[in-house]
Parts: structure tokens; sequence; C-alpha cells
């Protein structure tokens, strides 16, 4: 039985994680679960999968969940350094979701022990790509890429022919905001902001893709995932989300991966990996479709792809600036105390008045976020003045 880890799993991933696991009991054993707030959900994975350790990282909640275990042989633990350390106990797969700069340390905790690491944390190759790149050499550890856009490119390069490949294009749904025009952004109201088109996903990662930072994020990932410069990474709008993404090889074939919009496709793959494994999800039916539509990005409308690439050109800490600055900016908006198209204002403005800097260390990774977070916090306050 292989043994895994979910770090996150009370989030959207770690559920459709959970769900899997739930699917093929007999082939997988669960040894830690690691949730942030939602302590009844994490005690009810953690019964359900008989996990070895669930550990919640509010330390306040840590007596609320021993009550709800109570009577299992599963152990509980809470708060930062229980966190790090649950990641760091040795198994042969992990899921690394939790979202944000503050998963940074827990996903180089799997790392170091050398196993498979699914990675659904952006800001671990976006904020800390040297960091963690070297990290993952040293261990000998393999990242599998989750999200569906990064999982295609990988399944679309799985005859390894690396260096036949010409460019590699990612996809992107446009999101709610795809017509409209700049005057509609302006004004467009939170709610508006929320409604997806076409995938479900939790708050601030369905902000990112109506701003198309999500779609930014992605782009400095692939760059160091696929060890791609930055000038062979193209966007292309394609709003079913049917084609996931493709990859252009240098005798001009293109091989793409195709699929229903369900995330579950894309863990499982990195969960059964080098093999398949069998999921419940829909299945695409082409003939349905009938038609696939692509477009350019505009990137007077949508700034944030601009954005990313001028700072996966500048290197150093540009993109955990970029990131970091995101996250304040993106949770100012869901508190309705800055507009949509203000969000890319306040990253523009922290990247340009904090210019390139150093990012040789985690600390240095960390530093730079969390000054970029205070920038952002700053501004915001005084836009609201």
């Amino acid at each position: 039985m292989k043994t895994v880890s979910v770090l996150g799993s009370t989030g959207s991933i770690g559920c459709s994680t959970v769900d899997l696991l739930l699917q093929a009991p007999e082939r997988f054993r669960v040894v830690a679960l690691v949730g942030g707030r939602n302590v009844t959900r994490l005690a009810e994975q953690a019964r359900a999968l008989d996990a070895e350790y669930a550990v919640i990282a509010d330390e306040t909640l840590v007596g609320e969940l021993e009550t709800l275990l109570a009577g299992t042989s599963t152990r509980v633990s809470g708060g930062r350094e229980a966190v790090i350390r649950a990641a760091g106990v040795p198994v042969d797969w992990t899921m690394a979701a939790i979202t944000g700069a503050i998963g940074l340390e827990p996903t180089l905790a799997a790392v170091r022990n050398g196993g498979c690491v699914a990675l659904a944390n952006k800001e671990a190759l976006v904020c800390a790509g040297d960091v963690m790149l070297r990290e993952v050499h040293q261990a000998g550890a393999t990242l599998l890429p989750v999200d569906s856009e990064h999982n295609a490119i990988f399944q679309s390069m799985a005859d390894r022919q690396v260096d036949q490949v010409e460019k590699i294009v990612l996809t992107a749904s446009g999101g709610p905001f795809r017509r409209a025009s700049i005057e509609e952004m302006e004004k467009a109201p939170l709610e508006a902001a929320l409604k997806h088109p076409t995938w479900s996903m939790g708050a601030k990662i369905t902000i990112d893709s109506a701003t198309m930072f999500n779609k930014g994020l992605e782009l400095i990932e692939a760059a160091r995932l696929f060890d791609m410069t930055e000038d062979r990474i193209g966007v292309i709008v394609h709003p079913q989300s049917v084609v996931h993404s493709m990859v252009q090889y240098t005798d001009g074939s293109i091989i793409a991966q195709l699929g229903s919009a369900d995330m579950r496709i894309p863990i499982a793959h990195t969960l059964a990996w080098p093999k398949r494994m069998a999921t419940n999800s829909p299945r695409l039916d082409l003939a349905a479709m009938s038609r696939l539509d692509f477009e350019e990005p505009d990137e007077e409308r949508f700034p944030a792809l601009r954005l990313a690439r001028e700072s996966l050109r500048a290197g150093g800490a540009a993109s955990a600036i970029l990131s970091g600055a995101n996250e304040i900016a993106v949770e100012a908006f869901l508190n309705r105390k800055i507009g949509f198209r203000d969000i890319a204002r306040v990253v523009e403005d922290v990247m340009q008045s904090l210019g390139n800097q150093k990012a040789d260390t985690l600390e240095q990774v960390l530093r730079w976020d969390e000054e970029a977070r205070r920038l952002a916090r700053s501004m915001i306050t005084a836009r609201a003045a």
C-alpha cells in the first residue's frame, strides 16, 4: 500500500484528494491529514480514512479536535510547528495543498523526505522556485504538478523529449469578465467576480482567475517546473476549459490533454503515478461539445499576465513580491475595501516600490513576501483614506 499525507485536507483540493482516497482504500494508507480551521471536517476525514495523525493549524482548536476524535487511534496536534512536523513524516506521496506563503515550509519539509510531492501550492515555486528546486534535487524528490494546466503539460510530455519542445501553451478560461470592458470591470461587484463560468474553487483562487493573476502565477510556475524561459510559454483563452494545456514540438506537432473540468482527474493522475486509477469524474463528450474556442488574452484588460512576465524576467524576489502583494489585494477586495481593478494596481505599485531583491534562501523569500504584504496593506489603507 502507498503511504500518503494530505497537507490542506479541508480545502477544495484536499477534499477532492480525500474523495479519491476513500474510493480506493485497498491502495492507500493515510498517515497525516493537516487542516486549517475546519475542525469538524478534519475530524470526519480522519475517522473515515483512519489517519495516524490529524493536525489543525489553528492551535486554539486542538481541544475540540481531540474531543471529536476521542476513541480513535488518531494522534492529534495543532499549531505551526505541528503542521511542519506532520509534513516531515516520511511517506511515499504527499499532497501539498496549503495555499499561500504559509505552505512553503510544510512543502519543503515534505520534499526533504525524498518521496513524491503532488504540488498544488503555487507559491512554493512562484515565491521560492530556486530554493524549492534546489531542495528537490538534493533530496531526490519527485514533483508532480496538480494544477490542471501543469498536469496537462506533464502528461503531454510523457515521452520526456524535453529538448524537442518548442513551446508550451497554458489555457485560461477567461473567467467571469472575459467579455467585460475595462469600465465594466472597474465597477464589478464582488458577487460577479466570484461567479466562475467553469470551475468550482475557493474564493481566493476564483478571484485570481477573474483577474488572471492565477494564470500569471501558473506561467511563473511552469517556467520553473519545466525549465522554460518566459518567451517559450504562451497563454491562450479557451472558455470551454476542455483543453487543459498543450505542448508544441519542433516538428510542428501539438500534443494536448483534454478532460472534463474536474480537479479529481489531475489529482488522480499524481496519486497513482506512474500508473493510473479509476475515477467517477464526468466523461468528456466531444460530440456534445460541438465546438472549442480559442482567443488571445487582452493584457490591457488583464494586466496580471504582463506583471507576471515582468517578475519572471526580473528574477530574484520579484515573483514573491508579486504573489504576496496579490494575496493582500485579493483579501481587501473580498472584504470590499478596494475595487476589482485595484487588485492589479496595488500589485504593480508594490512591485515598483520594492524593485528587485535577492531571494537565494527561504529566509530572504519570506522576508520579501512579508515586506510586500506590509506595503500592500499600507497602500490599501491609504486608498481608503
